[in-house]
């Protein structure tokens, strides 16, 4: 004899049940968006705070520079090569190369070892012999610590030595797809007769942490 609507057990909620108290919506609801918030404010604090720092971008290759709608970007204190020579680099921990039987070893065997967190210390240039086109700053000295008590025309950026070359945050700057083939006609003619003509202004925060601002062509200003 089959079971019928009327002798079937209830399981009705009681009242208290159904009425959840509000925190148990909004407690949730606030975690998610300051787990949101969290990702983008370090970039935006440094936006706000940081010092303006001119970089001078490495020659790269205009077959593979776009990559989506981001270009690949790389500067001149990228290159370990370009900061073996100034003050503080020995300080640096170092590890040997080993090279594989039948292989030919560089003539220095000993680079940086990988993972290994440092500053450089930027100078700002001159004054200006070109109005409307920045110049970039200069490194000067490379420290394992964030030095304090800089002077006002310099600044220390952050790095990290990735096991081949350096980064600093501002290898990628994001573009509108509808921009950047213009922009990339734009870099790789200027880099084919100057590769000085172009440059990526940044902002740097005290602790070193530095963010892309916009893009300098020639004489021409690029920011998205």
């Amino acid at each position: 004899m089959g079971e019928t609507s009327a002798n079937r057990p209830s399981f009705t909620l009681p009242p208290e049940a159904k009425r959840l108290p509000a925190w148990r919506l909004w407690v949730p609801l606030l975690l998610q968006i300051g787990l949101i918030a969290a990702v983008p404010a370090p970039a935006v604090y440094t936006f706000m705070t940081g010092k303006t720092v001119v970089l001078q971008t490495a020659p790269v290759d205009p077959y593979d520079f776009l990559r989506g709608y981001y270009q690949v970007l790389s500067y001149d204190i990228s290159a370990s090569t370009n900061l073996q020579k100034l003050p503080g680099w020995q300080d640096l921990p170092k590890e040997k190369i080993y090279c594989s039987p039948g292989v030919v070893c560089p003539q220095n065997t000993n680079t940086v070892k990988a993972k290994t967190s440092f500053y450089v210390i930027l100078e700002a240039p001159k004054a200006g012999t070109n109005p409307g086109r920045p110049q970039a700053w200069k490194p000067v000295r490379v420290s394992l610590e964030n030095p304090g008590n800089l002077p006002a025309n310099q600044i220390a950026i952050k790095g990290k030595y990735n096991g081949w070359q350096m980064e600093y945050g501002l290898e990628t700057y994001y573009m509108p797809e509808d921009e950047r083939e213009k922009v990339n006609q734009e870099i790789s003619e200027a880099q084919r007769k100057q590769r000085q003509s172009f440059l990526v202004e940044v902002k740097v925060d005290k602790t070193g942490h530095a963010v892309p601002v916009s893009l300098w062509v020639r004489d021409r200003n690029y920011r998205f």
